[in-house]
């Protein structure tokens, strides 16, 4: 099953906000979220409060997303940079 991914707009805005001083470190995030769309639960992802809800480290980037089995959806929620 291929999963959508989906964004809360917030998320989305401030992964772009990235893009200007770090494009390479930004298409990296996009494509490991792409990836996700076949693999939600990769090994290097850790759940949280509940196995839906996830962490993603990718370089200097964290992603928090929800996975939404029933309707076959990832739910970016959250983008973090530390550094």
């Amino acid at each position: 099953m291929s999963y959508s991914l989906d964004w809360y707009e917030a998320a989305l805005n401030i992964a772009a906000g990235y893009i200007k001083d770090d494009p390479d470190g930004v298409d990296e995030l996009f494509d490991a979220l792409g990836r996700l769309t076949d693999d939600p639960r990769p090994r290097k992802s850790k759940a949280l409060t509940t196995p839906q809800l996830r962490r993603l480290r990718v370089g200097k980037y964290r992603v928090l997303y929800e996975i939404v089995d029933s309707v076959g959806s990832i739910i970016v929620i959250h983008v973090g940079r530390v550094g």
